[in-house]
């Protein structure tokens, strides 16, 4: 009897596994990755948390009414290792954020970096390399 509890129990845990792995999608699967873009706003609210640090931030269109963009960064601890901390961005600060926009054409960005009003630059990916604007 314990045999089969414990084979019950090791298949459970592969199957939970297998649908982990499966619920976190590619880079290329959500965002267009040969096109960069700018988008300036006004920081409404960061969220410096597992899996992904994401940024929400309000942008005026040409008619004047204010949309809120989702961007989407690395982990904390990866932005930690790049100098973001979770009062990296506060509610109000200005920032561009330049990054890779979604396929499905919702406001939204994987992050490649934010340059705020001082002219600091938060790295999103790991490297300047291959970042417009940032070689």
């Amino acid at each position: 009897m314990r045999v089969i509890v414990l084979a019950l129990a090791a298949m459970f845990l592969m199957s939970a596994g297998a649908l982990t792995a499966q619920a976190h999608h590619s880079f290329a699967v959500h965002y267009i990755p040969d096109k960069e873009i700018d988008v300036t706003g006004v920081v409404k609210d960061f969220h410096f948390a597992n899996p992904h640090g994401v940024i929400f931030f309000d942008v005026v269109g040409d008619d004047g009414e204010a949309v809120t963009w989702k961007g989407e960064t690395n982990s904390p601890n990866l932005l930690k290792r790049r100098g973001w901390s979770n009062k990296s961005l506060q509610p109000g600060d200005k920032i561009t954020v330049h990054g890779w926009p979604a396929r499905d054409g919702k406001p939204m960005l994987r992050v490649g970096y934010v340059k705020k009003a001082d002219g600091t630059i938060l790295r999103g990916q790991s490297s300047a390399e291959g970042i417009k604007g940032l070689d």
